[in-house]
C-alpha cells in the first residue's frame, strides 16, 4: 500500500504544483471565449463549469482508465510509475494545451490546429487518420458495453438488441444540440463512475490488502508462484509477458490513464462550452488527473486480484472448479482470456461494494464507453464539417455528414462481430492509433510553444518519448513486425532522429527571424 498511497499524493500534488506551472505558460486571461463569441445553440453553448468538467471527464474516461489499468498491471508495479508520471507530465499537459489552443483558435478541432503548426500536408493526413480513429472508437464502444449489458440482462440472445439500442442513442446524441442530452445525462454518469472509484478507494483502505511495491519491480517470481494451482499457471502470466514485452506494450496498454491522443479530439468539444479561459486548468488538466486517480485505483485493485490471489476471495468455489477443469486441457491463450477486464470489474465490484454499489459500479463502467462513443461521432462530425466549411446549425447539414459516418461504423461493427477475434484486433489497432495521435498532438504543441517563445521543453520530452513508444511497438509487437530484439536500437535511432529533426527545424525558424536565437 505504500507505493499506492505515495502515487495518490503525487497525482494531487501534480495538479497543484505542475498544473500551476503549465497554466502560467499559457496565461489564461479574460478574453471572450468561442462559446460566448460564436454561440450557435448547437455546439457552441455556454454550460455551467461543473457540467463541463463532468462531461470532459466522462468523454476522456471511456473504458481506458479501468480496462487499460487492469490489463496494464500484468506488467507489474511499473504501471504505477507510468500512470503517475505519464498523467502529470504528459497526459494532463497534452489535454490542457490542446484545450487551450482550441480556445485560442475559435474552438478549432485537432486536424485544423495540426495543419496550422505542422503543415497542410500533415493536416490532411491527420484529418483522415482522426476520423478513422473516431469511427473505431464508436465501433469498439458499441460492442464492449453491449457485452456487459447482455451478461446482466437478457443473455447472449439480447446482444444484438443492446447494440441496436446503443447505436440508436449515438445517432440521437450526435445530432442534437450538446445541452439537450449530453449536457443533461453526462454529469449523472460521471458521478456514478466517481462514486464507484471512491467506493473502491475506501475498500482498499479498509481491507489494506498486500499490494506490489515499486521495489518488487525487478522480480516477477512471487507473482507467478501465487498463480500456480497444482502446478498450473492459472492466469497464463508467463505466456502473456513473453508475447508482450513491458516496453513498449505497457505504454500502449495503459493509455487513457496516462496519455491518450483521443483526448485531444474531445477537448475542443468543451472548449466550445467554457465561459472563461481561466477554467481551462480545472477542466482539462483536472479531468485528466481525476482519470489518473481512477486508473490508479483500478490498477491497485487488479494488482491484488492478480498478484496475490485476490480473485480467490471474489470467485465462487463453483467457478474455481469450472476453471480448474479448463486448466487441465486449455492452452495458454484461453487461460489468459479467462479473467477479462469486464469480468474483473464485475467480480470485484459485486464483492467489495455490495449489490447497490456493484450495480452503480457496473452502470459507471457501461456508461463510460457509451458516452465516449457518442462524443467520438460528434467530434468526427465537427471535424469533417470544419474541413468542408459546412455550418452545423441546420439539421440537414448535420445529417449530410453524420449518415455516412454511421454507415461506415456499422460496417466496421458488423465485421467485428463476424470475426471471432474481431474485437481484439480492432482494440489493438485502436490502442496504437490512439497513442500515435498523441504523438502528432505533442509535436504540434511543441512547435506552438517554440514559435510563441515559451518553454517548449515541457512538451518536447513527452513528444520524443511517445514517438519512441509508438515506433518501437510497430517493430516489436507480434501483431506488427514482431522483432522485439530490435527495440533498443530502434529506440536510440528514433530519439536521435527526432531531436535532430527538431533542432534542424528550430534553426531554420530562427534563420527566418521567426524565432530569436539563444
Amino acid at each position: 500500500m505504500i507505493t499506492f498511497i505515495i502515487s495518490l499524493v503525487a497525482l494531487v500534488l501534480g495538479y497543484l504544483v505542475y498544473g500551476a506551472i503549465v497554466e502560467r505558460v499559457m496565461r489564461p486571461d479574460g478574453r471572450e471565449t468561442p462559446a460566448v463569441r460564436l454561440a450557435d445553440g448547437v455546439d457552441y453553448v455556454v454550460l455551467p463549469t461543473w457540467k463541463v468538467f463532468m462531461i470532459q471527464f466522462l468523454n476522456i474516461a471511456g473504458t481506458g482508465p479501468i480496462f487499460g489499468a487492469i490489463m496494464g498491471m500484468w506488467f507489474g508495479p511499473a504501471a504505477y510509475l507510468w500512470i503517475v508520471l505519464g498523467c502529470i507530465f504528459a497526459g494532463a499537459v497534452h489535454d490542457f494545451m490542446s484545450g487551450m489552443l482550441s480556445l485560442r483558435h475559435d474552438g478549432a478541432n485537432l486536424p485544423t490546429m495540426i495543419g496550422k503548426y505542422l503543415g497542410n500536408g500533415t493536416r490532411v493526413v491527420m484529418l483522415i487518420f482522426t476520423v478513422l480513429l473516431l469511427m473505431m472508437v464508436g465501433a469498439v464502444f458499441v460492442y464492449s458495453p453491449a457485452l456487459i449489458l447482455k451478461d446482466m440482462w437478457g443473455g447472449d440472445a439480447a446482444t444484438i438488441w443492446w447494440i441496436v439500442a446503443i447505436f440508436a442513442y449515438y445517432v440521437i446524441a450526435t445530432l442534437l444540440p450538446i445541452d439537450k442530452i449530453i449536457g443533461r445525462i453526462y454529469p449523472l454518469f460521471a458521478i456514478a463512475l466517481l462514486v464507484m472509484a471512491a467506493g473502491l478507494l475506501v475498500g482498499l483502505f479498509v481491507k489494506m490488502p498486500h499490494l506490489p511495491e515499486l521495489w518488487d519491480i525487478g522480480s516477477m517470481d512471487a507473482w507467478r508462484q501465487s498463480q500456480l494451482v497444482d502446478g498450473k499457471d492459472m492466469l497464463g502470466v508467463s505466456a502473456y509477458l513473453l508475447k508482450n514485452p513491458w516496453f513498449p506494450c505497457l505504454f500502449i496498454t495503459i493509455a487513457c490513464g496516462a496519455i491518450s491522443g483521443f483526448h485531444a479530439t474531445q477537448s475542443p468539444l468543451m472548449a466550445r462550452c467554457l465561459k472563461s479561459e481561466r477554467l481551462a486548468r480545472p477542466v482539462f488538466y483536472g479531468a485528466m488527473i481525476t482519470e489518473g486517480l481512477v486508473a490508479l485505483i483500478w490498477a491497485s485493485v487488479s494488482s491484488y486480484f492478480f498478484y496475490y490471489g485476490g480473485w480467490k476471495e471474489v470467485v465462487s468455489p463453483d467457478v474455481v472448479n469450472e476453471f480448474m477443469a479448463q486448466v487441465q486441457t486449455a492452452d495458454g491463450k484461453t487461460l489468459i482470456q479467462y479473467f477479462t477486464a469486464p469480468q474483473v470489474v464485475k467480480l470485484v465490484c459485486s464483492s467489495w461494494l455490495g449489490i447497490v454499489g456493484g450495480t452503480l459500479a457496473v452502470l459507471g463502467v457501461v456508461a463510460a464507453p457509451i458516452t465516449s462513443g457518442d462524443t467520438a461521432f460528434r467530434s468526427a462530425r465537427l471535424i469533417i464539417a470544419e474541413a468542408l466549411h459546412f455550418e452545423q446549425k441546420s439539421m440537414v447539414r448535420r445529417l449530410m455528414i453524420s449518415v455516412p459516418l454511421f454507415v461506415a461504423s456499422l460496417l466496421l461493427l458488423i465485421w467485428q462481430m463476424e470475426n471471432p477475434d474481431g474485437f481484439n484486433v480492432l482494440w489493438q489497432y485502436f490502442g496504437w492509433s490512439n497513442q500515435a495521435l498523441s504523438v502528432f498532438t505533442l509535436w504540434m504543441i511543441t512547435v506552438y510553444l517554440a514559435r510563441e517563445h515559451k518553454p517548449y521543453i515541457i512538451m518536447l520530452i513527452p513528444a520524443v518519448f511517445m514517438t519512441v513508444v509508438c515506433t518501437s511497438f510497430m517493430v516489436s509487437s507480434p501483431q506488427a513486425l514482431g522483432h522485439a530484439e530490435l527495440t533498443p536500437w530502434v529506440a536510440v535511432a528514433v530519439v536521435a532522429i527526432s531531436l535532430a529533426w527538431f533542432a534542424f527545424w528550430l534553426n531554420k525558424e530562427r534563420a527566418s527571424s521567426r524565432l530569436p536565437r539563444d
